[in-house]
């Protein structure tokens, strides 16, 4: 049987694959040049004959540092949690503050104390015949003296701004755990062979250490904003010039919905109302756990005069935060895209409702497995054997155990699997670069790339894993999260009638081929100071501009739909008015929190002193939560919209939970993080970047005010916005939708009814 042709030329396709191909050759590359040239670690470090700490005690002390979710507090080369201190910067402070104090009372003649020590930190004295790194005896002195500070912090009998008290109490794991942070620091300062910067690119600045911004982060920086202004110029001359999308033809007559009373779903369908209902007791919780750990940064003490921190420190509440966001969006994902099935397919397969709640157990499963494993393996309950199979893996975005880091997998490709059962007829009908097939590949992509989290090991160096860390939380997240996004709303426009197939096929193309020429190498843009090479720098800089003009187009494209809909009535949408606003603020949050904010801490000039503020966060909520989040729950509404009993639905509560998660969520960008990312920006300049991530920087008080601050959006965000959505799920279980149609029987292909 011949497959139906392609709405548009083939060329899309074979553009699209030639795209990815060169992407992901020259990620191969960068791969290779990743462990090629990575820090070494050290076989031993000595001082004065006497060995300081080994290799084994660096890999272990990175493992003590993953065990206990250290990544949720602080950081390290600027990623991780933002409350604690990026350890990587503080160690390198203090040990530039300790040297320069030792060589002040023995001056060299000719040069400063500080001169001296910043020579020290650059000189790269490790011997790779021997294995070995040699420092004085003035940097081994301070070497302990941290570890003394560290065995004080962490030890303490107290809690302390929001971490747990006697937190890791073994001397032994302190000393492993301050070689680890020393390691970092070292490989921050050191010159790398045959360049005049370190490994780190000179991150952090610290000007004690005598570290600076290199010509090379400035020099890309600029050719950034070049590649950015020009490819905007094009852009807008091309968008000006020609028709791209075929806006112009679209349809402008009304359409008329069959109505809820007429509309039957099918078992699968019907069992889907239990993911819904999770995924949104999941978003609440989400909800919950951010508002106490933004709460920690305003009150460091408490909880309003009580201590949760004992019970629920702020690692802990932060990983759950990650952890919820990526359940409770990916359980909205998996649900709609087995409600759509059927509507492509025009019926549903017998068994696909079993598999479907086999589905539903074994997520329900991950989900609280992992959560509680987490919680365990931070309390130490799980010893030196489970921490990282049932535990806290400890790499923020992969924080749960492999176990179920392996069970997601197998749970996700479960889902694959399903959809591929409803598709299996008509993608044996369609061309393989047709809507449905662009469907099947972009559900494909979620759990392969998510797979590539596997190659994060606990036994390898900080840097390669990082390395492949950032392929999950950048091309999983951010990629093909993004083209699961367009062509879910593709297909949604395409079934509400709001576009044609072809347009809509147009925009899923466009999307792939710009998002993979700036976003596959532009994955790097989170590398340039992990100890990557340079070519790392220039790439992610070059390249990651480049993801701003998908952005600028798709929102000029917004506008053309918005003016090809004018003559239409807004009762058109009177089904799904909400959930189609939703999908409004998709765009409108992808241009400004990935795009625009995206942007700013993209540039290695900027991203040199911000890492790892407020201004990351910024970023990570505005694109995240605006547009994961906000498509997430206009999936939800689009489903339930069907799923409940048309007499029992409420358009004002979905109106009110619209609203609130957008305001508040412009709340929480606009008079909170964006301006204490900018003042911490300041800081990290003028004063130092180990003072704009301290604690004491965060209880300056009109800092702290800024904080303060944000509680009525996160009260909105959540009584308003989140609640609502549990209620409607809770509504749809208790009064479902009576008009039901059993597996194998004929649906109609779209959403509406004849057009009038």
């Amino acid at each position: 049987m011949a497959r139906a042709p392609m709405p548009i030329s083939s060329r899309w396709f074979q553009g699209a694959i030639i795209t990815y191909l060169m992407g992901f050759t020259v990620l191969g590359v960068l791969a290779y040049l990743v462990y090629r040239d990575q820090p070494p670690v050290p076989g031993r470090v000595v001082a004065g004959g006497k060995v300081l700490f080994t290799s084994d005690d660096i890999v272990r002390g990175m493992n003590i540092f993953q065990r206990y979710g250290l990544m949720e507090y602080g950081s390290v080369y600027g990623h991780g949690a933002y409350l604690g201190p990026d350890f990587t910067a503080e160690y390198l402070h203090k040990t530039s503050e300790f040297l320069v104090k030792a060589y002040a009372s023995t001056p060299l003649s000719g040069f400063s104390a500080r001169e001296r020590v910043a020579a020290e930190l650059h000189e790269n004295t490790y011997d790779a015949v021997r294995d070995s790194l040699a420092w004085s005896g003035p940097r081994a002195a301070a070497h302990n003296w941290i570890e003394d500070y560290y065995r004080s912090i962490f030890s303490a009998k107290r809690t302390r701004g929001g971490a747990q008290a006697e937190w890791i109490t073994n001397p032994e794991d302190i000393h492993k755990l301050t070689a680890f942070f020393a390691w970092t620091a070292w490989t921050s300062a050191a010159n790398r062979p045959g360049h005049s910067y370190s490994y780190t690119n000179n991150w952090p600045p610290e000007p004690l250490a005598g570290n600076s911004i290199t010509a090379d982060a400035i020099t890309w920086s600029v050719i950034s904003i070049i590649s950015l202004l020009g490819g905007t110029g094009l852009i807008l001359y091309f968008f000006g010039r020609y028709d791209w999308l075929g806006w112009s033809d679209a349809e402008t007559k009304p359409v008329q919905f069959h109505p809820i009373e007429q509309v039957a779903v099918t078992p699968a369908q019907r069992a889907i109302v239990w993911f819904l209902f999770v995924s949104s007791l999941l978003f609440v919780l989400q909800t919950l756990t951010g508002g106490l750990i933004a709460h920690y940064r305003a009150e460091p003490g408490g909880f309003f005069g009580f201590d949760f921190s004992t019970l629920l420190p702020f690692n802990i509440m932060r990983t759950w935060h990650l952890q919820l966001a990526i359940f409770w969006v990916s359980a909205s994902y998996l649900a709609t895209g087995i409600f759509i099935v059927p509507l492509i397919a025009g019926r549903e397969p017998s068994g696909q409702r079993v598999l479907t709640l086999v589905l539903l157990t074994a997520v329900a499963v991950v989900v609280f497995g992992s959560l509680a494993g987490e919680y365990a393996g931070v309390r130490h309950w799980l010893g030196d054997g489970l921490w990282f199979w049932l535990g806290h893996q400890g790499w923020e975005y992969l924080d749960l155990g492999r176990l179920w880091q392996i069970l997601l997998i197998v749970g996700l490709f479960l889902w694959v699997f399903i959809l591929f059962r409803g598709l299996r007829g008509t993608l044996r009908e369609q061309h393989f670069g047709n809507m449905p097939w662009l469907l099947f590949y972009a559900a494909l992509a979620i759990p392969a790339f998510y797979a590539v989290g596997l190659l994060a090991s606990p036994h390898k160096g900080f840097v390669v894993t990082d390395f492949w860390r950032f392929w999950v939380v950048h091309l999983w997240v951010e990629d093909f999260l993004e083209l699961f996004t367009t062509v879910m709303v593709a297909y949604m426009f395409v079934l509400l009638g709001v576009v044609r197939q072809t347009t809509a096929v147009r925009v899923i193309y466009l999307d792939i081929i710009l998002y993979s020429l700036g976003g596959v190498i532009g994955t790097m843009h989170h590398l340039y100071f992990s100890g990557t090479p340079v070519a790392h720098l220039a790439l992610g800089a070059t390249f990651s501009a480049m993801e701003v003009i998908p952005l600028l187009l798709l929102t000029l494209e917004a506008w053309s739909f918005i003016k090809s809909g004018e003559q239409r009535t807004i009762e058109r949408y009177h089904l799904h008015r909400w959930a189609v606003w939703f999908l409004v603020s998709v765009g409108v949050w992808n241009f400004l929190g990935a795009g625009i904010f995206g942007f700013l801490i993209n540039l290695p000039v900027v991203s040199y002193y911000e890492i790892g503020t407020a201004l990351t966060a910024n970023h990570a909520h505005t694109s995240m939560m605006g547009v994961y989040g906000m498509l997430a729950a206009g999936l939800l509404l689009f489903c339930l919209r069907y799923l409940t009993r048309a007499d029992r639905w409420s358009d004002r509560a979905a109106k009110i939970s619209f609203w609130s998660l957008n305001i508040g969520l412009a709340w929480m960008a606009f008079v909170n993080l964006f301006p204490l990312g900018i003042v911490q920006l300041h800081h990290a300049v003028g004063t130092g970047y180990w003072y704009a991530r301290s604690l004491e920087f965060i209880n300056i008080p009109w800092v702290n005010l800024l904080e303060w601050a944000r509680l009525p959006g996160d009260a909105l965000f959540i009584v308003g916005g989140a609640l609502p959505l549990l209620w409607l799920c809770w509504q749809a279980l208790r009064y479902p939708n009576p008009r039901r149609i059993g597996a194998e029987a004929e649906l109609p292909r779209m959403l509406y009814a004849t057009d009038g």
